[in-house]
């Protein structure tokens, strides 16, 4: 069977995105035995950023690139084949200054690839990584899915935008959010994101 992806990005020891996203991963993975579960953390991983060399890399057919553009290109590639390897992806990130992890967007900058994440047509691009289902674990200190500050998360409509371009459409998001409102608010938080989390995972 084809694996799930765990993508998390907080650098915090106690992140609650990657504690749920993780939680999560793992319940899918019980409610389908013999899907294995591959650990990504981006937050640790200090994945290269995109540059001038490696864009010109990327854009080198891979039969005509030079070995020094070859080793730019080499983890990008990977990054790309434990995607498409995949059939679940969850993502875990927490709503830094309105949007995701710098990590996280660096990950995306690897794996958006013309050519193998998707491609040009004539009718405009067309995603190449289909047939996958993701899940967004968003953690956030005030109120955004809804209500005054809704506007304010770029987060989720980022990423949802990213992966349908990439031909992933079939996505769910599961929100910590108001955490900053006191112990109180915060158990029952996570209380709902475990639940909502857990009928997710009955669905998969």
């Amino acid at each position: 069977m084809s694996p799930i992806l765990l993508l998390t990005s907080s650098p915090r020891p106690d992140s609650l995105s990657t504690k749920i996203a993780t939680e999560l991963a793992e319940k899918i993975k019980s409610n389908n035995p013999g899907k294995t579960l591959v650990k990504r953390d981006l937050a640790s991983d200090n994945l290269p950023h995109i540059d001038g060399p490696f864009t010109d890399a990327i854009r080198t057919p891979a039969d005509a690139r030079t070995p020094e553009q070859q080793e730019l290109v080499k983890v990008s590639d990977a990054l790309v084949d434990e995607l498409l390897a995949a059939d679940t992806l969850v993502i875990g990130t927490g709503l830094i200054n309105f949007n995701i992890y710098s990590s996280l967007k660096t990950w995306i900058d690897n794996i958006a690839r013309a050519g193998r994440t998707f491609t040009y047509t004539e009718t405009g691009p067309k995603g190449l990584a289909t047939g996958k289902k993701a899940y967004i674990v968003l953690a956030s200190g005030g109120v955004y899915s809804q209500g005054p500050a809704a506007p304010l998360n770029h987060a989720v409509p980022y990423l949802k935008s990213v992966l349908g371009f990439i031909g992933i459409t079939d996505v769910e998001t599961v929100y910590i959010e108001g955490v900053a409102f006191g112990p109180e608010a915060a158990e029952k938080a996570i209380g709902a994101a475990q639940a909502r989390a857990s009928e997710l995972a009955l669905a998969a």
